[in-house]
C-alpha cells in the first residue's frame, strides 16, 4: 500500500490519502476512498451541525 493523491470534490485541490488513514478507514469497514480534503470535511460538518438547530 502507498499513499494516494486525491482530488477534493469540493476545492479541486490535491490531497493526501495517506497509508496510516486508509489502514484506518480499512479498519472502519469504509470501503470508500475520501472525496473531500480536511479543511472541506470540516467545513461541510460545520455548515450541517448548524443547519440542526
Amino acid at each position: 500500500m502507498q499513499d494516494k493523491i486525491i482530488i477534493c470534490k469540493d476545492c479541486g485541490e490535491e490531497f493526501v490519502f495517506s497509508v496510516s488513514e486508509q489502514e484506518f478507514y480499512a479498519q472502519k469497514g469504509l470501503e470508500h476512498d475520501p472525496v473531500r480534503c480536511k479543511e472541506c470535511r470540516n467545513a461541510k460538518k460545520a455548515r450541517n451541525n448548524s443547519r440542526k438547530f
